[in-house]
């Protein structure tokens, strides 16, 4: 959908700080989108609002309660498009309906089947002047996780890695500690506080006994997920009882030992999530039963083995690498060794790359071209999940 030409420079300037408002509730609102919400009247801002959190008031009606009365004949600016259903709250078209608001600017449509385009209709019904489309491509971008799961029952996927310039995240004797600088660290952690899920192979670790958590102060702790078809990981290992507020989840295979499955679901905060497949962990069928608990986004953080294999089977939506200008040689490992392609014809594309160097090393970010990632995906079936 383009951007109307009706829009002016004030618009923009209201939209733009619902755009602000939304981003507050970033890694907090899941599984449901980041909407802000900005009523003006005579081009002063009467109220505002964003969405805090599942399950609480949406936020067009934190905004019209900031407004009180003056919300009549108000125009309100909103990031997505209001919902016209009944979930856990009443439908947000209808409260700006009442609130007597003349006219409402969405930024993009909801691509939530329950909406898409029937809170827009409802509002116009109700003889309210509806404009969508302005700062479409930014509201987009802060929803990514929302319309990717929306889109594809899949949860939003994000490979963070650290490497050296020339390609290794460790050396050949294992070390690692510590390829990128503080700085770059620093944020990984913003990462964690703001994806549902933390996801690791068991190479990783039984190699380097991680915590996964987020130390930052007041920062939330992700759910740890470990992939471990075989059920190699220590008892001991630091990720089974690092975080008191976030369980871990331990996916294996029949592979695993009984006794050792009965021993780790018997831990505190920890689940063993167990598939009908001979070794491997179905990774599709994995992705797809956290959305089902709620949980839409995962930063994936190790290893290379896996990393290749989630981006192989299409699972992998986007990139963010630290590349630390150092050089180390030999045979350590790569980010992306379960990665196999052998023609450069076949080589996965990025896309709407960002590049920062504030903290001393190269941060790149950019986005998977899925149409050029090869491979077929397993099908797999008689899945058996135990919580």
């Amino acid at each position: 959908m383009k951007e109307s030409s009706s829009f002016n420079a004030i618009d923009e300037k209201f939209m733009r700080r619902a755009l602000e408002l939304a981003v507050k509730a970033i890694g907090r609102t899941s599984p449901n989108p980041l909407v802000g919400c900005v009523i003006v009247k005579d081009k002063l801002i009467i109220g505002e609002g964003y969405h805090l959190k599942a399950g609480t008031p949406h936020a067009e009606v934190h905004a019209l309660t900031a407004a009180g009365n003056q919300a009549r004949g108000a125009t309100a600016y909103v990031t997505l498009e209001p919902c016209s259903h009944f979930g856990r709250t009443p439908p947000c078209a209808d409260a700006l309906i009442a609130a007597g608001i003349e006219r409402v600017v969405v930024a993009m449509k909801d691509p939530n089947p329950l909406v898409a385009g029937r809170g827009i209709d409802r509002l116009r019904e109700a003889g309210i002047k509806v404009d969508v489309g302005l700062l479409l491509q930014e509201a987009s971008v802060i929803n990514e996780i929302f319309v990717k799961v929306i889109s594809s029952g899949l949860p939003f996927v994000v490979y963070k890695t650290a490497m050296t310039l020339d390609g290794k995240i460790a050396t050949e004797t294992g070390d690692s500690r510590w390829v990128s600088r503080e700085e770059s660290r620093h944020y990984v952690h913003q990462l964690r506080d703001r994806y549902d899920v933390i996801l690791a192979g068991s190479e990783t670790v039984i190699k380097d006994n991680p915590a996964l958590t987020c130390r930052l102060p007041g920062g939330r702790d992700p759910i740890r997920l470990i992939i471990d078809g075989q059920l190699r990981i220590s008892e001991k290992a630091h990720v089974l009882s690092a975080s008191e507020h976030s369980p871990c989840i331990i996916a294996t295979s029949l592979a695993a030992s009984p006794d050792k499955v009965e021993r780790l679901k018997s831990l505190e905060q920890v689940e063993v999530w167990q598939y009908d497949t001979p070794r491997h962990v179905p990774l599709e069928i994995l992705l797809r039963d956290l959305v089902r608990r709620g949980w839409t986004s995962v930063l994936l953080e190790g290893g290379g083995g896996l990393a290749g294999t989630l981006i192989k089977e299409n699972c992998v939506d986007k990139i963010e690498f630290f590349i630390a200008p150092k050089l180390i040689g030999g045979n350590g490992p790569s980010p992306l060794s379960g990665l196999h392609i052998q023609h450069m014809a076949e080589a996965i594309e990025l896309h709407d790359l960002q590049i920062d160097m504030s903290s001393g090393d190269l941060h790149v970010t950019g986005y998977l071209s899925r149409s050029e990632v090869r491979g077929p995906k397993p099908e797999i079936r008689n899945q058996k999940l135990e919580d």
